[in-house]
């Protein structure tokens, strides 16, 4: 379908502590061309979610009068959507359309047609979209009929990510999942239906009772699918969810450290030997069809993000909204009140440059020396390079096109070793796998090199 454009008005709201005119890096002046929805309501809350939501149960959707459905939690959601569209209202407009809109949650395909609409509607009068623009929806198994998805993709629904988690019954259960194996097989069938061919499926490692079996079994399921896309999570147990209260680290029945790095490490050997790239510590995906937002994130660049609980990044600031729907409710009506203008520190160079480091290094590509030479100079990248490279010998960490010896410092302690950093035009990075798998080692001791500095 055709996306609509509008014009731009003669000025944008301006933060009110500083001129934007003395920001040094133009990259701060750059308004996004990518925006976050989030759509905090699901049926019931996971065991391993710390995500902001709210529960709406599980009632099937409500129909009315027109032969519409008004969604689960049907007022609550009618609310929540308008409170979202004004919000949206008073943002700052981009000089380009967007190229990339996300639909996160929470679980966005509990949205009926009509109440996407009305956000899509509100995000193209404000921003407007390119017609080549990626607007990626995330859905769960169950959640969705053929007319939902049918109508989502009408509206500008490009690319769904569909939250599998696990192909086990006994799985799902565990985790508070309110679909089974066959859900998944029918919503990928309705997504082919539905004409959607960009699309990804999300599992989880390192479940409560999940063995290698069963891992095995999800990878090779998942693989005869054959998605576009795979994203690969391990289980992380938060503070104040259910497995928090129910399970404690290195204890049965999560898989042991030595399990789940098996895991990963097979599931790095099955999916690339299908054909998937493993772009991104967590992502694989065939050709083509790396997730385009995602890399907004991991290259550190500005974006809006609207709803509870959602951050945006502009102006080198990092807005983030309430994580209830009361205190968000509030907070709008503050944002409005200010014209879409609110104080927030702005981001330090130290600071910038560790968020650079911490999504640059999940990618495969690693990051581009020459590129944060200029950015943050010499000082601070000779500490970053000094650093990782003394973790080659490890394994962890390589060049991509390796330099001359002379030009790598051996011995990071050794005083006027920074003057021999001189491999500007090469990227770095963590090897595959096991550079991925202690990347927290590696993040770890860098940023601590570099807060010492």
């Amino acid at each position: 379908m055709a996306f609509s454009s509008h014009s731009s008005p003669s000025h944008s709201p301006q933060l009110s502590h500083r001129d934007l005119h003395s920001i040094d890096d133009e990259r701060l002046l750059c308004l996004p061309r990518s925006v976050y929805i989030h759509i905090p309501f699901c049926r019931r809350r996971c065991y391993y979610c710390d995500f902001p939501i709210a529960v709406v149960g599980d009632r099937p959707p409500l129909p009315r009068t027109d032969g519409e459905t008004t969604g689960h939690g049907s007022s609550a959601i009618s609310r929540y959507v308008d409170r979202l569209c004004a919000e949206m209202s008073v943002a700052p407009i981009p000089s380009e359309p967007l190229q990339t809109v996300f639909f996160g949650g929470g679980t966005p395909s509990l949205l009926s047609v009509t109440q996407l609409n009305s956000i899509l509607n509100a995000i193209r009068q404000r921003f407007a979209i390119a017609p080549t623009a990626e607007c990626s929806m995330e859905m769960d198994p169950g959640t969705f009929t053929q007319e939902q998805i049918n109508g989502y993709v009408s509206f500008g629904i490009n690319r769904v990510s569909l939250g599998v988690q696990a192909f086990q019954s006994h799985l799902l259960k565990q985790c508070g999942r309110t679909h089974t194996p066959d859900d998944i097989e029918h919503a990928i069938a309705m997504l082919q239906c539905a004409g959607v061919t960009n699309y990804s499926i999300d599992l989880m490692s390192g479940l409560p009772d999940q063995s290698m079996d069963d891992w095995q079994d999800s990878l090779e399921r998942a693989i005869a699918l054959s998605p576009p896309h795979i994203s690969i999570y391990d289980l992380t147990v938060e503070p104040g969810t259910a497995f928090d209260r129910w399970y404690e680290l290195g204890q049965a029945p999560l898989p042991s450290d030595s399990t789940t790095a098996a895991m990963y490490r097979n599931t790095q050997q099955m999916l690339t030997h299908a054909g998937y790239e493993h772009y991104e510590i967590s992502n694989y995906a065939k050709p083509g069809y790396q997730c385009r937002h995602n890399h907004v994130y991991w290259n550190n660049q500005p974006y809006y993000g609207f709803g509870m609980g959602a951050t945006s990044y502009m102006y080198g600031q990092r807005v983030s909204r309430p994580r209830t729907q009361e205190s968000y409710a509030t907070w709008v009506t503050k944002w409005i009140a200010h014209n879409g203008v609110l104080d927030h520190p702005v981001t330090s160079e130290e600071e910038s440059l560790l968020d650079t480091l911490m999504v640059g290094l999940r990618l495969a590509r690693g990051i581009d020396v020459e590129a944060l030479r200029q950015r943050f100079g010499d000082r601070p990248v000779d500490t970053v390079v000094c650093t990782l490279t003394s973790y080659i010998h490890k394994g962890w960490v390589e060049w991509i096109a390796a330099p001359t010896s002379s030009a790598i410092p051996t011995q990071p302690d050794t005083p006027g070793v920074f003057q021999s950093v001189q491999p500007s035009h090469h990227r770095i990075r963590l090897t595959d796998p096991e550079g991925f798998l202690f990347s927290n080692v590696v993040l770890s001791d860098l940023f601590a090199r570099l807060t010492e500095t």
